[in-house]
Order: C-alpha cells, then structure tokens, then sequence
C-alpha cells in the first residue's frame, strides 16, 4: 500500500497535469512559464486530412487566445470598441462579446504592409478564473467578466481613481492572477502598482512610484518566497504579493517600449527588451538574516532582444524569437541563460513567440506558420511547419486538450495536434 503521503503526491501530480492538459487559462500559461505537459503528434500537423478543427474571422489586435471551461476567449477591437470575445472552445461559435469601452490606438500603422510591421488593436489578453474572467484593457481600466454571458462583475478606473498616466501605444499587459489577488501596474504617484480583490474588486494595496511599461507582471517563487514582478521603466521590481512590500529591485534600462515579460529560473531572473536596450541575467541573492540582493551576472546591449515575444526557459536555456524589427526573418534561437551564449539560431520566425508542451517547441511565427521543433540545446531539429493563419501573428500560441489556438490580426484559428487514440482490439480468450 502507498504511503499516505506519496498517494497525495501522486494524487497532486495527476490533478496538476490534467488541469494543463485542459486549460490555459492566462496569458504565460497555466503557471506562467509558458509551458505544459503532454505530448505533441508532430504528424498531425503534416497531416494534409487534418485542417483545423475552425477558423474564424477576427477583427485587429495582437491579443492571445485563452483557454478555460469549454470557451476560449481573446481582445478585439471592433469598430472604436475594445472588446471582450468570448468563443465555444470546440467549434468556434461566437458566444458573447463585452464591449469594455471606446478606445483609440495610436501609431500602430498598417497591418497589411508587406513587411508585416505596423499594425493596430487591442494588445492585452484575457485571465479566466472559475465562473469569470479579467481584463486590463487599453486605457488601464481593469474589468472582471461573468463567464458565461461576460456581464460585468466589476470594474475599476485607474485614471480617474489612481491618477494614473497611460503610455504611448497605450496599456498592453494583461492582468496578473495570484491567489486572492489581481495585480496590475498604470497607478499615479504612491499607486503605480496594485493589487484588487479578485472576486470583489476591492483595493488590497498599492504603492511605489514607477512608470509602466507594456510587460505583464509574472509571481515566482525566489528563495521560498512568493513575488510578484513588475518590469517597469526603471526595471524589475519585486514585491510582496500580499501587502506589496519591496523585495528587491533592479535597474535596467528603458528606450520607447519594453513589452516582453521576465523570466526566473531558479534564482536567476533574465530581462529583455528592443530598441538597443539587449538582455541580461541578474542573480538575486539571499542573507541569512533574509534580505534579498541582486547581482548582474551578464548584460549584452542590442543583443538577444525580446521585442514583445518572452521565451521559456528548460534545463538552464531559453528559447524563443530574439530579434528586433526584423519582421519575418528574426530567428528562433536557443541560448544557454547563465552565460548569454547562443547555442543554435535558425532565421525566418520574427517577432511571434513560442511555447512548450512537453518536450516540443510550438513556435507561431509572425506570418502565421506554426513549426514544431525539439527542444534541445544540441542544434534546430524541425518536426514540422504549416501556413495556419493569413494576417499577422504577433500573438502567442495557447494549448488546451491536445489542441492549439492561434490567432492573427484577422483570423483566429484551432488545429488538432495530438492524435486521437486508437481503439484496442479484443482477441478474445
């Protein structure tokens, strides 16, 4: 008989990866590492019988699709509207849309152009929780949505309540879910950074004065302890997520826009960004006494830029697209995270993202191609490549059930990638 203890941690370990399995319900993924269990049938996506379960029309955006309770929802901006749309996650069907208010972007430019730069609409991408979800829209007002007709729960004004300053290309980040709390960053003096009741939209706290910039916050476990991180325009801050009390900060450049999140790989935290800010690896250190400390391990300065597509990181190296403007010629590339040294690179992705589902690298490049590829630091092995979506990516994949959701700035798309189980045969006895 199994120990009481090992049966609650294989009781664990099964839940944890059945509910990857099913959901993503937030834009890094189920934990926020941008990675879920499973295995991926490279062949079904070569498949040529295996079209896409649906494709549907969408109107401008770069919103991501997520994945939670049978529906599958992403921003869109119709007409002077940004809205919230919610689809039937197995067909497709449009099952409600919430208009969150008039919005106007401003300097996007052209989705069409040839060399798929410019492009306009809601940036920001939904968070589900059970029975609701929540929305950080454009011009910072974070909403929580009903789940099933997307009435509104509540909603909060971080302009008129807060004092807060919006940024050029307005907010893009999308709200952050950790435990009873919903984190977001837009506040004025002494609120930049705040956290609301998740289900009553009260104000837990808020507090600093930092200027936003367009990454999502991320909550990582650093020393045993839990955060939340902030990339702001004077760089990384960490707080406590329950009163907001600083942990520890670094500096780090900013130029125009840094809109990729941070990564924390054991007690390594790794930041990029465009506009010849680069990337670099700082070590937070811990004392005895408790008090955190941060060391810059590397920096490399218009290198390894993250534009707006964050990579994942497993077994101490990142992958995902580095590259900055090069519009469907930025490569996805592996490199190793405590020394910034590239281990393989292979052109023609551009600034779309990536995620991981078990050891297969699922990469939506900016032109609409998902490819499938190894993730091994010991060279670019491609498994497989399909043209999925006309417009432009610069979204992120999300998988949930064995499939992938994919959209562009005009389509939004479902594919299939596992196999469907083949039935056993009876011999009999």
């Amino acid at each position: 008989m199994l120990d009481r203890n090992w049966a609650s941690l294989f009781a664990t370990l099964f839940l944890t990866t059945s509910l990857c399995a099913q959901t993503w319900p937030q834009y890094h993924g189920p934990d926020g590492s941008r990675r879920v269990t499973g295995a991926i049938d490279a062949q079904q996506l070569d498949a040529a019988d295996n079209a896409p379960l649906w494709v549907v029309p969408t109107t401008k955006g770069f919103s991501s699709f997520v994945v939670h309770d049978g529906r599958a929802y992403t921003l869109e901006a119709r007409s002077d509207q940004e809205c919230c749309v919610a689809r039937d996650a197995k067909t497709g069907t449009e099952l409600w849309v919430r208009e969150l208010g008039k919005v106007k972007y401003d300097g996007g430019g052209d989705a069409g152009t040839p060399d798929n730069s410019g492009g306009d609409g809601a940036r920001g991408t939904p968070r589900c929780d059970p029975g609701r979800g929540h929305v950080f829209d454009a011009q910072l007002l974070p909403h929580c949505l009903a789940a099933n007709d997307g009435s509104v729960v509540f909603q909060k004004d971080l302009v008129a309540d807060h004092g807060a300053v919006n940024i050029r290309w307005q907010n893009a980040a999308s709200p952050l879910v950790e435990g009873r709390a919903v984190f977001v960053a837009g506040g004025g003096p002494g609120a930049s950074l705040l956290a609301f009741d998740k289900k009553s939209g009260d104000l837990l706290w808020k507090g600093h004065d930092e200027k936003i910039t367009h990454a999502t916050p991320i909550a990582a476990t650093l020393h045993g302890e839990r955060q939340v991180i902030f990339y702001t325009q004077a760089g990384l801050v960490a707080v406590r997520p329950d009163n907001g009390e600083l942990r520890w900060r670094a500096s780090y450049p900013f130029q125009i826009s840094s809109a990729a999140s941070p990564i924390v790989d054991g007690s390594l935290v790794y930041v990029s960004a465009g506009y010849g800010v680069g990337a670099a690896v700082f070590e937070v250190l811990r004392d005895d006494e408790g008090a955190f400390d941060v060391q810059l391990l590397w920096r490399k300065p218009n290198k390894l830029m993250n534009h707006w597509s964050t990579p994942l990181v497993k077994d101490g190296h990142l992958y995902g697209m580095f590259s900055f403007k090069k519009y469907g010629k930025g490569p996805l590339a592996c490199v190793d995270l405590r020394s910034g040294e590239t281990r393989w690179s292979q052109e023609g992705f551009g600034p779309g993202n990536c995620i991981l589902v078990g050891t297969t690298l699922v990469a939506l490049s900016d032109k609409g191609e998902v490819v499938l590829a190894d993730a091994s630091p010991e060279g670019y092995h491609e498994l497989a490549r399909r043209d999925v979506l006309k417009g432009k990516c610069w979204s992120q994949p999300a998988f949930a059930d064995g499939k992938l959701y994919v959209r562009s700035t005009s389509e939004g798309a479902c594919i299939a990638l596992t196999a469907p189980a083949k039935p056993v045969k009876n011999e009999g006895r």
